[in-house]
């Protein structure tokens, strides 16, 4: 917002936007999971899907075709020799990478993993794979051969040192910015930023308000507002403590725990599924 709009880049700047995201997520879950967060997450899909496919149309769209299924070898033909720590003198992305950001999705894990299992109830174990593992992982696949191919074949092919020269939170603005209509796609990132932040906070807010209603799924709403502004609350509060890496930290830190938790449901899923009746 700094590079686009010109804002001041301070506290005060981030704990205005935590406040505002917050108040759009209490409006949130206080809607209910049907109208509140299932229609921002059919806006940000939508809204994601836009920005993709114009990337696509005015990208080199031949690059990001090809791209996409040379990226989906690579990926699983590289994968193992990357996440190995031993014998290599680059350890950047098996330290990184993979113990960074296991860290943080394995202490987003509780949320979301109980948000996901409530609005897929009724489905079976197959429709939940499927949707919850298959396909937004060739989702991701497309989005990161699109984006990074496009900003790449800037660099490579167009000579745009502006791209590689960026700060990683600045290049996806820059890329866009060699475009036709660079303000309103620049906007609609933004967007998409803010509603993606919104929708991962109604998942925590609505899985700790469940959790401390004892289970119960429609929970008083001034509950749902207490659990959203606290949520808000804390973050200010590891904001202001010690900026971006205490909130890093912490996020990294409650991971550790969790891990041996999930091992542990690992084994037990796995048993239960066992246990079922095999289909006739």
């Amino acid at each position: 917002m700094t590079y686009l709009f010109g804002a001041p880049e301070s506290d005060i700047t981030m704990i205005l936007l935590i406040i505002g995201i917050t108040i759009i997520a209490t409006g949130s879950i206080v809607a209910g999971v049907d109208k509140g967060v299932q229609l921002l997450s059919k806006i940000n899909i939508a809204m994601a899907a836009a920005l993709l496919f114009f990337v696509i149309g005015v990208g080199p769209t031949l690059l990001i075709a090809t791209g996409f299924f040379e990226n989906l070898v690579n990926y699983v033909v590289h994968l193992p020799a990357l996440s190995n720590p031993f014998g290599r003198e680059d350890a950047n992305f098996s330290q990184g990478w993979t113990a960074f950001y296991w860290a943080w999705w394995i202490s987003w894990s509780p949320y979301v993993g109980m948000f996901i299992a409530r609005v897929s109830r009724g489905r079976t174990v197959r429709e939940f794979l499927i949707s919850v593992l298959l396909v937004p992982s060739v989702v991701s696949v497309l989005w990161m051969t699109t984006f990074g191919g496009t900003a790449i074949d800037q660099y490579v092919s167009q000579g745009i040192e502006a791209v590689r020269d960026a700060g990683v939170d600045l290049q996806l603005f820059v890329m866009l910015e060699q475009w036709p209509l660079s303000q309103m796609t620049s906007f609609i990132a933004i967007l998409l930023v803010i509603i993606f932040f919104v929708t991962s906070s109604d998942s925590g807010s609505l899985v700790i308000d469940s959790i401390t209603a004892g289970g119960k799924v429609d929970a008083p709403k001034p509950q749902r507002v207490f659990w959203a502004i606290i949520e808000g609350a804390i973050a200010i509060a590891l904001l202001l403590g010690g900026g971006l890496t205490a909130l890093q930290t912490m996020a990294v830190s409650t991971g550790f725990p969790f891990t041996i938790i999930l091992l542990v449901a690992c084994y037990a899923i796995i048993k239960g599924l066992m246990s079922e009746p095999k289909a006739v």
